[in-house]
């Protein structure tokens, strides 16, 4: 997780010498809290009042950070592009382990400022992270790659984890990628709930790092656009979709079902509904997406 994509011999080392950390996407208990990591014996007073991150704009580097990499046996093309991002999964946090080492962006970790690790984002980028279950909401930069372990999408410093109540271990998360132009504009700063709004009675897009099994898609109909052989492929597509708001699609996923990563859109709660979805998909992006019957039990 701590290991710096771009060069393949030092991550090959990070993976040999903390794969345990690697493999739990900071090494973790049964209840999820780091049991390698966490803060140090005494430490500074007032962090829950430390600042989040102020979002600006930070060129995106094609090369260095963003490249594609492999890790625990799996591919992850980072975006290279300034799209919206939009999920929904578990956060973890690193501490003291990972405290002054660099990140995959070449800075050197500091547990206690506002930042994240985040699989597929470009670095540098900045997030908004909520917990549902609090309703805090965080601002942190994305300086690092992280976390690898199944269902977590972002991994946060001790401090944001404080901020975000999430110290105890894992917890649901929604995360958003900022935009440059909610940047420029100050679209950021204003309420969540205007600020991913996409068009009246509309979910924002919601995209997922990593396939799926196609045993674990929510009952509904689906529409799949498009199927690849290679995961990279349909991560694509994923993206092509979300840059494309007049196609309607509201969440996308990868399912991985006999060998080819199939790329869907939905769940539909009718087939009407489906049909609808896919005439717009069809009108605004010239694919013509198959209907699949998820909703038998």
């Amino acid at each position: 997780m701590r290991s710096s994509p771009p060069a393949a011999a030092r991550v090959a080392a990070a993976v040999i010498a903390v794969a345990a950390a690697l493999l739990g996407g900071c090494a973790s208990s049964p209840d999820g809290r780091p049991s390698t990591d966490g803060p140090e014996a005494r430490p500074p007073p007032g962090l829950a009042q430390v600042p989040d991150a102020v979002p600006r704009v930070e060129p995106l580097r094609v090369g260095g950070p963003n490249k594609p990499y492999r890790i625990n046996g799996r591919s992850y093309t980072p975006m290279t592009d300034d799209l919206p991002l939009q999920e929904e999964g578990l956060a973890s946090w690193y501490g003291r382990k990972f405290h002054g080492q660099r990140t995959s962006n070449g800075e050197v970790y500091d547990m206690y400022a506002m930042t994240a690790a985040h699989k597929t984002m470009p670095l540098p980028s900045y997030a908004r992270v909520r917990n549902p279950a609090n309703g805090r909401e965080i601002v942190v930069r994305i300086n690092d790659r992280g976390p690898f372990a199944d269902g977590r999408v972002i991994d946060l410093s001790y401090t944001a984890a404080l901020k975000l109540g999430v110290l105890a271990g894992v917890a649901p998360v929604q995360v958003q990628r900022i935009t440059f132009d909610e940047i420029r504009s100050g679209r950021w700063q204003q309420p969540r709930d205007e600020t991913v709004a996409i068009a009246p009675g509309r979910k924002p897009p919601l995209v997922l790092d990593d396939a799926l099994p196609g045993d674990r898609a929510p009952a509904g109909f689906w529409l799949q656009v498009g199927a690849f052989r290679q995961f990279e492929g349909a991560q694509q597509l994923q993206r092509q979709l979300l840059a494309t708001p007049q196609a309607g699609v509201d969440s996308i996923a990868v399912f991985e079902e006999a060998g080819l990563f199939r790329v869907q859109a939905g769940p539909y709660a009718t087939r009407a509904d489906a049909q609808q979805a896919a005439e717009r998909v069809r009108r605004h992006t010239g694919r013509s997406p198959l209907l699949v019957d998820r909703s038998a039990p």
